[in-house]
Order: structure tokens, then sequence, then C-alpha cells
């Protein structure tokens, strides 16, 4: 299986990648404002590459339940100095969080490698053909309505199927768009539009989207979903973000968004170790 986007080209099986999240907004619900300016974005992100992120994910509008829309104008504002000025520095692809295509397409001119696309779910083509113009990687997420009305009382017959539709149909409109396969990462969209129950089925369902044959991308960092099981805010909830990436690689995920790299990183390495030696045996 391979993966290109752009300059950069990966062949799976490979070491799990983590991709270190990077918000450049005043209001994501666990680090909002934590990097008020470009130089501290900046000085962030090659933080996480110097403690073993493979790709940083720059974003410039909150996602989470609720949050209120910006405007292209001001996502831009807020993300392209980060790039522009990371691109020259980072040796590692570089990811823009966004719906937009207009902010893609100048965050890939900019360098950006890959788009990670919340809105997946979308009927224009546009962001597709952005991506396939650029040859670069595609993040395709599912989400069920919008990041305003997503946590409305999601319901699902059997989450894990209904989201393997999903994919197979958005493979099938991206193909048709130009984007070739190899570009195509899926990611189940944990805690984007889906209760607990929904994030627990998805997560022991995983390997049911290795039959599609693309690498598979979790984010589970920092989640609403395990706060409700533990009862801590998100910054008390690392260890439980970790057992949940552990398991998703076990079940074949091969990237792993989180804010915190070099523990995520950590995880991961042991539990390859202990596959690799479960599967000598």
């Amino acid at each position: 299986m391979i993966l290109r986007a752009r300059q950069f080209e990966f062949r799976f099986p490979r070491p799990t990648m983590v991709m270190g999240i990077v918000n450049v907004t005043p209001d994501s619900f666990s680090d909002g404002g934590q990097f008020p300016n470009a130089e501290a974005a900046v000085a962030h992100a090659l933080r996480l590459e110097a403690e073993g992120a493979g790709i940083l994910d720059i974003g410039g509008e909150s996602t989470r339940p609720g949050a209120v829309p910006v405007s292209e104008e001001e996502e831009l504002r807020r993300v392209m100095p980060v790039l522009e000025r990371l691109a020259g520095l980072s040796q590692v692809p570089i990811s823009i969080d966004t719906m937009k295509p207009g902010v893609a397409r100048a965050a890939l001119q900019a360098g950006a490698a890959i788009v990670n696309d919340v809105g997946a779910n979308r009927e224009d083509d546009e962001m597709w053909r952005v991506v396939a113009e650029a040859g670069a990687g595609y993040v395709c997420l599912h989400m069920r309505g919008t990041p305003q009305t997503m946590q409305a009382n999601p319901v699902y017959s059997d989450v894990v199927k209904e989201v393997a539709e999903f994919f197979f149909d958005r493979i099938q409109r991206l193909l048709v768009c130009g984007v070739a396969i190899e570009q195509i990462i899926l990611d189940p969209g944990i805690g984007f539009g889906k209760g607990l129950e929904h994030n627990l089925e998805l997560l022991s369902g995983l390997e049911s989207f290795a039959r599609l044959e693309r690498p598979m991308l979790i984010g589970v960092s920092r989640k609403s979903f395990i706060g409700k099981l533990s009862g801590c805010e998100p910054r008390g909830r690392l260890p439980g973000g970790l057992a949940c990436a552990c398991l998703a690689v076990e079940r074949g995920a091969v990237m792993v968004r989180a804010h915190e790299v070099a523990e995520s990183l950590q995880a991961v390495r042991v539990t390859e170790a202990i596959l690799a030696k479960k599967r000598a045996e």
C-alpha cells in the first residue's frame, strides 16, 4: 500500500506515523489560544517534529461540537503565516486542516502536502479537484452533519457499516474528480457526529475498514468520549487517548493524530513491538 502526498511517498507496512496537532485558533476545545502568533505556532510545530511527529497538521478553524464557522479570510489570516514559515523549516509533510477549498489551495501553494478535510461529506467537488490538481494527500473523514449540528442526537443502525459505505462512496467520487487512490487516507471521524457508544463501536470494529486498502488515520486525542468514560477534563485525557491509539494500531490504523506526540509515539512503538513478537511466534 502506497501513500503519495505531493513530493512525499510512504510505503506500508511501516512504523505508525503520529500526526502532531498545531491549532492556531482561539476556540479549539482543549488548546484554543495557546499559540497566539505565528512564531509561537511554528516553534510548537518544530517541537512536535523534534519529538517524532511524521506529519504536522495546521488548523485555523475549530471543529469542536457547536463551533462557530469563521470566514475564509480569517482562516487564511490565521494559518498562512504559520504555513509559509514552517514550509521552509520542516522536513515532514504539512497538513492543512480545513473544510474550505480556497484555504486548501492557498496552503498547498505555500507548501502543504496534505488536506485534512472534516467536510468530506460535501456534495460539491471543488475541494477534491483542488487536491487532484496539486497531487496532495487527502484525509477523507466521516462526519454526520456539520460541526454545528453533528452532536444533535446522532443515530445509526450500524455505525461501522455506514462509515464503511461512506468511505466506499467517497473513494469513487474522489477517483472521478482525478484524485488517485494512492492519495487517499481514511479517518472514521471519532467524535464527529457520534455518541459514546458509536465511538466505542467504531474503535472495536476498525479492522472492518482494512478491506478498503487505504491508510487509516485515527484522531482520539482529548476527545469528549474519553471524558465521559473517565470524568477527566481535556488535559487529563492522555491515558485514555493512548489506550485508544494502541488499540487502533492493533486493529489496523497506521496514523494517529495527537496533541502529545512523544507520549503517543512511545505508546505505539511499544504496541508495534508486542504485535511483531506475537506474529513471529
